[in-house]
């Protein structure tokens, strides 16, 4: 889908800002609310917007340790490939899961409350996933950057 100016200043303003209504966009962007509208909702079909979200500060709710781990599974067939992923969708501690290159098979991101609670998702959970061979995990000291926006340039 091709984006214009206008369309790129709509998509970063919602990015910073999920709760603008059209009113206020066509204000920044200088459009009209009819034609921001007509704006959004083609972006919005054409997959440019995915969805709307709030961005919930993990800490706030307690969850204070964030890890990455990689996992090399036992074999790399679609079958296994399909039962692993399943299985993770059941854990709402894993909040990203990518399918990788390199030498794991996937990358996750992790929330815990905190050691001992990451411990327990690691025995219990990671461990067993289907067709686990190898788990390796490090925790964030901290998030450096953080951008809500892909670069639409």
């Amino acid at each position: 889908m091709q984006l214009d100016d206008f369309d790129r200043r709509i998509v970063g303003a919602l990015a910073r800002e999920g709760r603008l209504s059209a009113v206020e966009l066509a204000e920044r962007i200088g459009l009209s609310a009819s034609a921001v509208t007509r704006r959004l909702q083609r972006l919005e079909t054409g997959g440019v917007i995915a969805g709307y979200r709030a961005v919930v500060d993990p800490n706030a709710l307690g969850l204070g340790i964030t890890a990455f781990v990689e996992i090399s599974l036992d074999r790399q067939n679609d079958e296994a490939l399909k039962a692993f992923e399943a299985a993770a969708r059941k854990c709402p501690n894993i909040l990203s899961l990518y399918l990788m290159s390199g030498s794991s098979d996937y990358l996750l991101r992790i929330v815990a409350r905190d050691l001992p609670d990451f411990e327990r998702l690691h025995a219990n959970v990671l461990g067993h996933l289907p067709g686990v061979a190898r788990i390796e995990s490090k925790f964030a000291l901290r998030e450096a950057i953080e951008r809500p926006l892909v670069p639409i340039g």
